[in-house]
């Protein structure tokens, strides 16, 4: 096949050098994934293996969701035991599916032995049960225990986040011990950076750093050294709250204990990493009303994904709507209202948006409590009431000089300072009471708070200027 001068240089980089394959904007390289289509077209698994499969697994992870659909299960096949499946817990969900689903069991099973437990449940997790048996009955008999015991957990639970792969030793060892042992043991973590101390239960006794093992004479026994353990997470709890005690605490890893105690895992900094990153897009999404929505999906999942949370905003919108009608004689006689009310209303929306935004995201973070919730809604409602009074001010001349009107001027203030109050109200009593009342916060609020302001604009512009003119 004739190349290009670019297309040489990318197939014979030498293999200590690093090729980057993303442009200035951090999207992978148009020639790059053009050399690889054409790569996989002519089936040229050279190519694929000098290119793609020693490539990082994140990188690989954002070509496998840059190249066509029809291409993904392809390059796997192609890659065959080259193929990293940890690039597998970098793309979406419904990618991710997609490829397994597509894939051998005996391929997974092969190629599950070689990734990390932590890694491994990310994909195990999404396989039909029958499948996952069967994957599981290949492995060998200590790591499919690791892998069940982990799998049992709650989906979202540390149990489910934790690397069952860790480094315990009793406390009477030596730290010379400790280290010919570390030296000598094959199955031992790809990286750690401390070492746990048990009992003969497994029960968790403390934790040591690696640097300490490295600082203290050879024959001090590990309990002189071992320091209580920082903070160590049970299996059961949510991975949120397991990443909120990373946050607090700056730990780089955490020891999973069961409900006895007993050591079963370890929690790692770049799991935490991406726990982080899935809630705040998870928040992020709801507040949307999007549900679990990926960017891989069809238009008929996509549908599906967004059509509760339309129809009940269609709902609200009718409620809004009933509102308008018990003052349609009024609107007939001033038609400037029905020009102006879209403002009062939007405004509200959008205002109530900045605090329902601000008090989901404290929330999510544990920032706003019982101890200064009083505070924070005492600091909204003066927020409310000064935007309303600026907004109205200037709003109020404006109508004013538009319609030659400065009645109606004052009647457009009078219902932004209003409208912008109970704004700020809605944006933080609303996500406290559902949070309250054990409901997201995040899926209901928006739609909760759009409703507020716009019936609460639309009644008192409405209503006042209804009283005002006597119409």
């Amino acid at each position: 096949m004739t190349t290009t001068d670019g297309e040489d240089r990318i197939r014979r980089r030498p293999d200590d050098e690093e090729a980057d394959i993303y442009d200035e904007d951090g999207n992978v390289r148009g020639d790059f994934l053009a050399l690889v289509g054409a790569a996989i077209a002519d089936r040229d698994t050279l190519f694929l293996r000098q290119n793609v499969a020693r490539l990082h697994e994140s990188e690989i992870g954002d070509l496998l969701e840059s190249i066509q659909p029809d291409q993904r299960l392809a390059l796997v096949r192609l890659l065959g035991d080259d193929f990293d499946m940890t690039a597998l817990t970098e793309v979406d969900e419904a990618i991710r599916r997609e490829i397994v689903d597509q894939m051998p069991n005996a391929q997974i099973a092969a190629a599950i032995g070689e990734l990390d437990s932590d890694d491994a449940v990310y994909i195990l997790e999404d396989l039909d049960k029958e499948d996952r048996e069967e994957i599981l009955a290949q492995l060998p008999f200590t790591e499919r225990v690791r892998l069940r015991r982990a799998l049992d957990y709650p989906e979202s639970s540390a149990g489910r986040r934790m690397q069952t792969e860790f480094v315990a030793v009793p406390p009477f060892w030596t730290v010379g011990q400790t280290i010919d042992y570390m030296r000598d043991e094959e199955d031992l973590p790809y990286s750690f950076s401390q070492i746990f101390v048990i009992d003969p239960t497994f029960k968790l006794l403390g934790a040591v750093d690696l640097d300490q093992i490295l600082r203290t004479k050879r024959q001090t026994k590990i309990e002189q050294i071992m320091r209580e353990t920082n903070h160590p997470v049970p299996a059961e709890m949510d991975q949120e709250e397991a990443a909120q005690l990373f946050e607090q605490y700056d730990l780089l890893s955490a020891a999973v204990v069961d409900e006895n105690g007993r050591l079963v895992g370890v929690l790692t900094i770049d799991d935490v990493v991406d726990v982080i990153h899935e809630e705040a897009d998870e928040d992020i999404k709801r507040l949307g009303g999007v549900g679990d929505e990926e960017l891989s999906d069809n238009v008929l999942s996509t549908v599906r994904s967004r059509f509760l949370w339309l129809l009940i905003n269609l709902g609200t919108a009718m409620l809004s709507a009933s509102v308008i009608g018990l003052f349609d004689a009024s609107i007939e006689k001033m038609i400037a209202l029905a020009v102006l009310m879209p403002i009062v209303a939007s405004m509200g929306g959008n205002a109530g948006t900045q605090t329902m935004t601000v008090t989901v995201r404290a929330l999510a973070t544990r920032d706003l409590d019982i101890y200064n919730a009083g505070r924070i809604i005492r600091r909204e409602a003066g927020v409310g009431i000064l935007n309303g009074i600026v907004f109205a001010t200037i709003m109020g001349a404006i109508a004013g000089t538009w319609f030659h009107d400065y009645q109606l001027g004052g009647v457009i203030a009078a219902a932004m300072v209003i409208n912008l109050m109970a704004a700020a109200l809605a944006g933080i009593l609303l996500p406290l009471l559902l949070d309250k009342m054990g409901a997201d916060p995040a899926i209901a609020s928006s739609v909760f708070v759009t409703t507020v302001t716009d019936c609460t604009g639309f009644f008192a512009f409405l209503g006042i200027a209804t009283w005002w003119f006597g119409i």
